[in-house]
Parts: C-alpha cells; structure tokens; sequence
C-alpha cells in the first residue's frame, strides 16, 4: 500500500467512525401536523448517508488497488485532489464535466 492510500485509509477511517457517532436527530414531536413535517427540509440524515457510502467506496478502491484512479477516463485523480477530497471519484476534468451535465 502506498503512502497515498495510507493516509487515505486513515482519513477515511477517521472521518466514518466521527459521523457513525453523530448524535441522532430528536425523535419527530407526535403533535406536529402534516403541514409542519412538509415544512422541514431534507434530513441531515441523508448527507450522512451519502457520505458515509461515499467513504465505504472509497474504501473498496483501495482494497482493490483502484484507488486514485478516476472512474470515467482512469487517468490519475492527483495528489492535491486526493488530499482534499480522499473520497473522491473522478478527476477535476471529470468531475468538472459530471457537473455541467447536470
């Protein structure tokens, strides 16, 4: 395993044990009418969970030795990617084009 993915390993490791222990959401108030839950924006639980699926594919990459390498053109993520984003998936060129598409 290679420095990269060492400290990759680490951050990830890291980063999936601090939000599994993020405190639960309080439980719903029973009182509260239809109107109010339409009201409430999208639960912070689902960018947890995003995240955390983020993190566990992250994860498989460098269990199977793909990690670093972008998922659309295979080219090499770079060092300063990997360092600010260790989950991420695809290049800047990438990641770039992903986002214009929409």
């Amino acid at each position: 395993m290679s420095r990269i993915e060492s400290d990759a390993l680490n951050l990830l490791l890291s980063r999936r044990d601090s939000l599994r222990r993020a405190p639960e959401p309080p439980p719903p108030d029973p009182a509260a009418s239809w109107r109010d839950w339409e009201s409430i924006p999208s639960p912070a639980a689902e960018s947890l969970r995003t995240e955390l699926e983020e993190i566990e594919a992250a994860l498989r990459r460098i269990e199977q030795g793909s990690y670093g390498t972008c998922a659309a053109c295979g080219g090499p993520l770079g060092l300063q990617r990997l360092r600010a984003i260790p989950e991420a998936r695809y290049c800047l060129g990438c990641s770039g084009h992903r986002d214009a598409m929409g």
